[in-house]
């Protein structure tokens, strides 16, 4: 089959906010001293992040009096709970999502009564009856849209949706699939100074983005994909429910982890995909020692895997949106020609990886 991913929309919330403005923020909300202070701006520096967007304003200040939805005070109490989060979830995840959709059905020359499956991805985010919902009362998609939702797994969801989107187009030829995910992920803000908090909160940003998948001969075309579990690093990158918020669990050894794992599985990768062969890549913008680490296991250039740097610069890691940034980037990108090897990780530790052509 011909399957491909046809147009992808994105969505940023408000402008963007410099990463050295959001650290001024950090330092209060953790209470750091002068010492932990310098610590963390040396973080933020060398993160690879210049700027990242919330649906919060808070991160635009350091004085806890200019707050509006972390608590105006200097000790952050109280902390807001997880049902506020989730309810502050439900008022903005919708205009994000609907600015992505609109952007990527426009590119893709397909009108909203057109889709027949629709595929919600996000790990920061639920209700029911859910956003798809929202999505198709508000914005004219039919009533009969066959709909799934993809929770919580993570930065590689969007692969899972993906793949979904592959295989129903396979079973139903005339289908268009459009995948919407929507992570909010600065509202899980966490307070306690510690490594996995530090970590988090340094790289995570939010952002929308929509895909369309149909049987098509343009675009970006799905040939192939694979998933592998390292079994190792269970412990080192985790995400559960609080009381205040989802919590992160994110060792600082995930990238050697996966170096590692990427290393013992490079003959399978050789096998699967040709892997020798293969000049562009699109690998999830977790972190700069991610990508660092990656491409060091590929032996490939920062230059073949350019995008993804573009979107950690900017936008920061965005959890499952983040694949869709950078495969947007590869999409438009007139010089591109040939395979494109996207890989996407999460708790588990989960590799997911997926071939495309252009």
């Amino acid at each position: 089959m011909n399957n491909h991913i046809v147009s992808i929309g994105t969505a940023s919330p408000g402008k963007a906010i410099p990463q050295l403005k959001i650290s001024e923020f950090m330092k209060i909300a953790h209470g750091l001293d002068s010492i932990d202070s310098r610590k963390l701006n040396f973080i933020y520096k060398h993160s690879g992040i210049s700027s990242r967007h919330s649906v919060l304003d808070d991160f635009n200040h350091s004085d806890p009096k200019d707050f509006n939805f972390f608590p105006k005070n200097k000790d952050l109490d109280p902390f807001p709970s997880t049902k506020q989060r989730m309810e502050e979830f439900r008022t903005q995840a919708f205009p994000l999502a609907k600015s992505a959709i609109t952007q990527c059905l426009q590119d893709g020359l397909t009108y909203p009564n057109e889709i027949t499956h629709m595929i919600l991805v996000s790990c920061t985010g639920m209700f029911a009856p859910g956003l798809e919902l929202e999505v198709i009362d508000k914005m004219g998609f039919p009533a009969n849209v066959e709909r799934y939702s993809i929770h919580f797994m993570g930065c590689y969801a969007s692969f899972n949706a993906l793949k979904l989107a592959d295989r129903i187009c396979d079973s139903s030829p005339d289908a268009k699939v459009l995948i919407v995910s929507v992570e909010l992920c600065t509202l899980h803000f966490q307070k306690e100074y510690n490594e996995d908090n530090l970590l988090a909160n340094a790289i995570f940003g939010d952002g929308a983005a929509a895909a369309l998948v149909t049987n098509n001969s343009k675009g970006l075309k799905i040939k192939s994909y694979d998933s592998r579990v390292f079994k190792e690093g269970e412990q080192d990158m985790a995400w559960t429910i609080g009381d205040f918020g989802f919590e992160m669990k994110l060792s600082k050894y995930v990238p050697e982890l996966l170096q590692k794992g990427l290393e013992s599985i490079h003959d399978d990768l050789e096998k699967l995909y040709n892997l020798s062969e293969i000049k562009n890549f699109a690998v999830h913008p977790g972190g700069k020692q991610i990508l660092q680490k990656v491409e060091s296991a590929f032996k490939i250039t920062t230059s073949q895997n350019l995008h993804s740097h573009k979107v950690l610069d900017q936008f920061g890691n965005m959890s499952s949106a983040t694949i869709l940034f950078v495969l947007k980037h590869w999409l438009e990108d007139e010089l591109m020609d040939g395979s494109l090897l996207a890989l996407g990780f999460g708790p588990g530790l989960t590799l997911e990886t997926l071939l495309l052509e252009k």
